[in-house]
């Protein structure tokens, strides 16, 4: 069976589409992955944020008990 659409530009129309299709899922993920790591953030609170200095060694013991105590208070 013969199409004479196929013979022209349909093809190109295809090809144009699939490649359309394809980037768009992969513009989604890439999108996605950026602000659920960027929002993810905004979730921390003070507390998280000093055990994670705390366990990366980026405090000491002391100023650790004692940020803690002040974050506490407030």
């Amino acid at each position: 069976m013969y199409h004479e659409y196929w013979n022209g530009w349909g093809w190109v129309l295809w090809i144009g589409f699939w490649f359309l299709l394809i980037s768009s899922f992969g513009h989604w993920g890439y999108s996605y992955r950026s602000n659920r790591r960027y929002f993810g953030l905004a979730n921390k609170t003070a507390l998280d944020i000093l055990n994670e200095r705390y366990a990366r060694g980026d405090i000491e013991q002391a100023e650790f008990s004692r940020i803690k105590k002040e974050i506490a208070s407030k």
